[in-house]
C-alpha cells in the first residue's frame, strides 16, 4: 500500500466571521432562483425547499461553514465540505445533475468570456511543469493509492476506463473486455503486429490483445503499482514472451511499431502537451501506422475555461490533469500533421453505468475498504468523485471517445465494429 495523502480539509474557526453568517442567507437566495428540479435542504434554521416538480433530492446541512465554503471555491469548497462532513445527501449524482442544470447559463457565459479572452491569454501560457519527474509524481499521486483499492472499485479484468455495454444486462467485466476488443477491431488487429500502449493501467489491454491476437505489445506506465501488478499479471498470463512492460515515460520510448494504444492517458499530459503527445505518437508508428485513443473529453464550448480552472477533480483526485474537447484533438492533430482522424465513435453514454457499477462495488465492498485504512475522509471523496463524473457524463458536460488515426501511408479499410 502507498503513503496515502489525504486533501487537507476546512479549517475549523473560532466565531463566525459577518461573511459566515451571512453566507447561508445568500446561497438560499441562489436557491431560489432554480429553475430545473427541486432541492430540499435542511439545516439548523430548519427546512428549505428550492425549485419545484420533479426530480426531487435532499441535502443536510450539518454545519452552516459548508455554505461559506461553496460560495468561496464553488465545487472545490463544496467537496471540501462534504469531506469533513459538514453536509451531506441522499442522491449525491442526481444533486450534481441538478446544480449542473440550473448553472448552465451562468456557466454558458463563463464559457463565452473564456473563448474571447483565450488569444489574449495565450500570450501568457499558464505555467504548468512538463519537468517528468512532476508528471510521474502526479499519476503515483492517483494511481499508487493501492492495488488492492482499485480491485474492490473494479472488475476482474482491472479496466479502469469506461466499458462498452452491448447489452445492459452485461457484467461490468463482460462490457470492459468489449471495449478493449472494439479498439481491437478498430486497429483491424494481427498476430504480426507490434502494437505499442502508452499507459499500462494494470495490464487489461495487453493481456487481451496478446492472448487474443497473438500480437507483440510493448506497454509503459510511469505508475509504480502498476508497473509491478501488469509485469507480474503478464507473467501469470503466460504472455512474458509476447508483453513487454516498461516503467517509462511515454516521450522515452523508442522503435517504430505498427499499432498504438492509448486509452484514457491523454487526460494526464496537460493541454500545454497536446501537440508533443501526438507528435511522439506519430513518431512510435511506421508510416502505415495506426493509432486507436480512447479519451475523455470536455464539450467544445467549455474546453477554454476549463483548462485553466481549478475544479473538485482536479484538487483532490487528479492533481495536473486536464480534459480535451474534441476540437482540441483535432487542432492538435491538423497542426501537427503527421496523423489524420479516420474514425471517431462517442461512447460517452457507457461511462454514466459503468461509474455507478464502480460505486456500487465499493459500497459492497465497504467493509473490506474500511480494512485497507484509507479513512473515513477518503471513502467520502471517492463517494463524491464517483457521483461528480456519473452525473458529468448522464448530463452530456463531458464524454468519452474511440478515435481512429492513421499514419499518412496508411490504406486500409475499415474493420468490424460490431460486438456481440
Amino acid at each position: 500500500m502507498a503513503d496515502t495523502v489525504l486533501p487537507e480539509g476546512p479549517r475549523p474557526r473560532g466565531r463566525r466571521s459577518a461573511g459566515s453568517r451571512l453566507a447561508p442567507t445568500a446561497v438560499r437566495a441562489l436557491g431560489r432562483r432554480l429553475r430545473h428540479g427541486k432541492i430540499q435542504v435542511t439545516d439548523d434554521s430548519g427546512e428549505h425547499s428550492f425549485g419545484s416538480g420533479s426530480p426531487t433530492v435532499k441535502v443536510t446541512v450539518h454545519d452552516p461553514r459548508a455554505y461559506g465554503e461553496m460560495l468561496r471555491d464553488g465545487s472545490v469548497g463544496l467537496g471540501r465540505a462534504y469531506l469533513a462532513g459538514w453536509w451531506d445527501s441522499d442522491d449525491l449524482t442526481l444533486l450534481f445533475q441538478l446544480l449542473g442544470r440550473n448553472l448552465a447559463g451562468v456557466l454558458g457565459v463563463a464559457d463565452r468570456v473564456a473563448r474571447a479572452l483565450e488569444p489574449i491569454r495565450a500570450l501568457r501560457p499558464h505555467p504548468r511543469s512538463v519537468d517528468k519527474a512532476g508528471d510521474r509524481a502526479n499519476v503515483r499521486a492517483h494511481y499508487d493509492l493501492g492495488n488492492e483499492f482499485f480491485e474492490l472499485m473494479l472488475d476482474e479484468t482491472m479496466f479502469y476506463s469506461c466499458a462498452y455495454f452491448g447489452d445492459p444486462s452485461w457484467s461490468l467485466a463482460r462490457a470492459s473486455e468489449a471495449k478493449a476488443e472494439l479498439m481491437c477491431r478498430r486497429l483491424d488487429l494481427r498476430s504480426s503486429d507490434h502494437v505499442v500502449e502508452i499507459g499500462s493501467g494494470w495490464g487489461g489491454f495487453a493481456v487481451h490483445a496478446a492472448s487474443r491476437y497473438g500480437c507483440r505489445v510493448t506497454t509503459t506506465t510511469i505508475s509504480d503499482a502498476q508497473y509491478e501488478y501488469t509485469s507480474k499479471r503478464v507473467s501469470d498470463a503466460g504472455l512474458a514472451e509476447l508483453v513487454t512492460v516498461a516503467n517509462r515515460d511515454y516521450r522515452d520510448l523508442k522503435g517504430a511499431f505498427d499499432k498504438l494504444v492509448s486509452i484514457e492517458m491523454i487526460e494526464a499530459v496537460g493541454w500545454q502537451q497536446l501537440d508533443t503527445y501526438f507528435d511522439t505518437c506519430a513518431d512510435l508508428l511506421r508510416d502505415d501506422g495506426l493509432m486507436a485513443l480512447q479519451a475523455i473529453v470536455i464539450e467544445d464550448r467549455s474546453y477554454e475555461r476549463a483548462k485553466r480552472h481549478e475544479d473538485f477533480i482536479r484538487q483532490f483526485i487528479f492533481p495536473g490533469g486536464f480534459l480535451p474537447s474534441i476540437e482540441a484533438i483535432a487542432g492538435s492533430v491538423s497542426r501537427r500533421g503527421a496523423l489524420r482522424i479516420v474514425e471517431l465513435e462517442d461512447i460517452g453514454r457507457h461511462y454514466a453505468e459503468t461509474l455507478r457499477r464502480w460505486r456500487g462495488n465499493l459500497l459492497r465492498n465497504a467493509e473490506r475498504v474500511d480494512s485497507l485504512g484509507l479513512g473515513d475522509t477518503f471513502s467520502r471523496m471517492w463517494h463524491m468523485y464517483l457521483c461528480y463524473c456519473e452525473a458529468a457524463f448522464l448530463e452530456r458536460h463531458v464524454s468519452d471517445v474511440q478515435v481512429l488515426l492513421a499514419r499518412p501511408a496508411w490504406r486500409g479499410s475499415l474493420a468490424r465494429r460490431s460486438i456481440a
